[in-house]
């Protein structure tokens, strides 16, 4: 049994690399090769949505592969590609989100809410504090001469 999990850790880590790039698709130079693997990277796969096109096995991201990789192979930089693809498919395309003046509501929204959600349960807590304090009533007489015998009994 224990050959088995060491075979089995083995195998998947030797899996781990293994990304969704068909050898088809790879560029000869492996400076080249490099530049598209780092862009697609950076790339989300249309189709699945939260996964690179570097490793989705769907077809749109096979087609957004070639791309990257015959614009690199054309000559554009990295950032001409990268801009090629957000023309033709939106800022959508980018795993990570350009911060700019169209984006200020994305970018703040979750903070903003983390804050208001604070102040919330501050608020909350504080008036539930004045709450318990104003209910409270004080000792009645029956109470005091209670706590004046405990007392003297103690002594």
């Amino acid at each position: 049994m224990r050959r088995f999990a060491l075979a089995l850790g083995l195998v998947l880590a030797l899996a781990a690399p293994a990304l969704a790039v068909n050898p088809d698709e790879m560029l000869g130079d492996p400076v080249l090769e490099a530049r598209a693997r780092h862009i697609s990277a950076d790339l989300r796969c249309l189709v699945c949505q939260n996964q690179s096109i570097d490793d989705s096995d769907a077809s749109l991201a096979r087609d957004l592969r070639i791309i990257v990789r015959e614009r690199l192979v054309a000559g554009d930089s990295d950032a001409q590609v990268k801009q090629y693809l957000v023309d033709r498919y939106g800022e959508f395309v980018l795993l990570n989100p350009v911060v700019g003046p169209h984006t200020v509501l994305l970018w703040s929204a979750a903070p903003a809410m983390l804050a208001i959600g604070i102040v919330a349960v501050w608020l909350a807590a504080r008036r539930r504090r004045r709450a318990a304090v104003a209910t409270e009533a004080p000792p009645t007489e029956a109470e005091l001469a209670a706590l004046r015998e405990l007392e003297e009994s103690g002594r």
